[in-house]
């Protein structure tokens, strides 16, 4: 396993993320990644669709939370991480560390049916 990371995560309904908040947050986060590259940041967030992550058994109090299918941004920067929660409303926040046993892989998605 490789060394673990501090990640954070906004996670809400694909549907609001994807759908009804769709077009001004993919406006949104295309900026914030020309910022980060204009400044030679590396980008430090990423959006997923099905999250893996949510199955794990220590965020199933938040997986409750949230209407499925689920849609997440997650990132490892708190920085990042405020900046979304100002921006975003109806949405479960969190954190977690991986890879892990429970997280094998912070970015993975469950197979969409």
């Amino acid at each position: 396993m490789s060394e673990s990371k501090q990640y954070y995560f906004v996670a809400a309904s694909r549907k609001y993320l994807c759908e009804d908040e769709g077009k001004p947050l993919g406006e949104t986060l295309a900026e914030r990644r020309r910022n980060f590259e204009a400044r030679n940041l590396e980008v430090n967030f990423w959006l997923i669709e099905q999250p893996a992550f949510l199955e794990a058994p220590e965020l199933a109090s938040i997986k409750k939370q949230i209407p499925q299918p689920a849609a997440a941004i997650v990132t490892t920067d708190p920085n990042t991480m405020r900046w979304l929660k100002l921006r975003l409303e109806f949405v479960a926040t969190g954190e977690f560390t991986a890879p892990s046993t429970s997280i094998p892989d912070p970015l993975a998605s469950l197979a969409i049916a």
